[in-house]
């Protein structure tokens, strides 16, 4: 297990607050060390600030650039490798055309873009809007790239450490961590006698590593808002979920008992104490995941199954190869059947989707990027909405409860 981000998450004022980016950088380099100290590589340290519009009320597309822009200067010298200024707001639906702008002028910041609103509702236009940016980001790397860095988010609250989601509300600052844990689920029902000791073996080994995490963060001064323990993978047939999904006893991911094996990895997380921020699920990015991407590739799994297994865990769909002539028009009714899953189940999920320009449905990906496995382009099932889906209302849906 491995940490994927120390998540700083700030209000850094514009102009921009020299001193309190200097304590910032100061955290996390003490914070870097501590964790490694207890034996935790610490891949990356990210800063998540405030939504940018609350910065640039202006929303003028020079200004949000450059602050984007001097925020990356000030940011990376400080340690962080990577930074979140999402996301936009329905209320301002002008901030959403800025993102595809921002993200053109910068190299390592993320955005979002939210589709639910304060109230709990679901905006069509900003789903639409979302679509739009997607659109907008697919030509802008001959790989689709850029969507790695916009996610559609819908019901996701502050204080999720994992980018492109995370984002802060208020002055105060905090951190959180994001870890990279798919192995120990592998481990965990590898070294299982049966199913039942299966669940024990992770939520031992879940409860094990929060214990040591949570002792360090409470060092560091500063208020910690948990751990995502997302069992995130990595692009290696040890570190995939996919691969404990099959260690369970499914033939291949993708096949019928997937929705059971994904339903009892997210109880098991869910049975687990520790400290929580943000998801805390079961994520499954199709491209970051070494199994995924290979069952994606044989046309085992598919986009609906990856939104039906969304139901039960995770994080929703992510990093999902999609055709490079994908229309924003297309894309809408996926974002809007994930917007109205996470209120109508009152969960945080997100929507990380990714045309590839010149690809079509089964091509194979080419992508050089180490947290990244090949695959092939999968299906887009989807049509033009019409009739009242298509206007521009906000509607409304109960969380069930049982």
């Amino acid at each position: 297990m491995k940490i994927r981000s120390i998540t700083y998450f700030c209000n850094p004022r514009w102009p921009l607050n020299e001193n309190a980016l200097a304590q910032a950088g100061n955290f996390v380099a003490a914070a870097r060390q501590a964790f490694a100290n207890v034996g935790y590589e610490v891949q990356t340290a990210r800063l998540a600030t405030v939504p940018f519009h609350e910065l640039v009320p202006a929303l003028d597309v020079g200004e949000v650039i450059e602050f984007a822009q001097q925020l990356e200067r000030a940011a990376a010298p400080l340690g962080f490798d990577y930074i979140a200024v999402g996301p936009a707001q329905p209320d301002d639906l002008r901030a959403y055309t800025l993102i595809p702008d921002v993200l053109a002028a910068t190299e390592n910041v993320f955005a979002s873009a939210m589709m639910s609103t304060s109230d709990g509702g679901v905006s069509l236009p900003a789903v639409r809007a979302c679509a739009e940016i997607i659109e907008r980001l697919a030509p802008q790397d001959p790989n689709g790239f850029a969507n790695l860095y916009f996610a559609a988010l819908a019901n996701v609250p502050p204080g999720a450490p994992f980018f492109p989601a995370a984002y802060h509300v208020g002055d105060a600052p905090a951190f959180a961590l994001a870890v990279e844990s798919a192995d120990l689920a592998v481990k965990a029902f590898t070294q299982a006698s049966c199913l039942a000791d299966a669940r024990q073996n992770l939520i031992a080994a879940l409860e094990t590593h929060a214990a040591r995490l949570t002792t360090i963060a409470g060092s560091l001064n500063l208020p910690f808002g948990g751990i995502d323990f997302s069992l995130a993978p990595f692009p290696e047939e040890a570190l995939s979920l996919g691969t404990a999904f099959e260690r369970l006893g499914v033939p291949a991911v993708g096949l019928h008992g997937s929705l059971a094996a994904a339903a009892i990895i997210a109880d098991t997380i869910d049975k687990a104490e520790f400290q929580r921020a943000g998801f805390s699920g079961l994520m499954l990015p199709v491209l970051e995941d070494f199994i995924l991407a290979a069952r994606a590739e044989q046309g085992v799994l598919t986009l609906k199954d990856m939104l039906l297994y969304s139901a039960v865990c995770g994080t929703g769909l992510d990093t999902i190869p999609l055709p490079g002539d994908a229309t924003a028009e297309q894309l809408a009714p996926v974002l809007l059947d994930l917007a109205a899953l996470a209120q109508r189940l009152n969960k945080p999920l997100t929507a990380r989707l990714m045309p590839i320009p010149g690809k079509h449905v089964g091509d194979i990906t080419s992508f050089d990027f180490p947290f990244f496995a090949n695959s092939r382009v999968m299906a887009l099932d989807a049509a033009p909405l019409e009739g009242h889906l298509s206007g521009d209302e906000v509607f409304h849906l109960k969380a069930r409860k049982i």
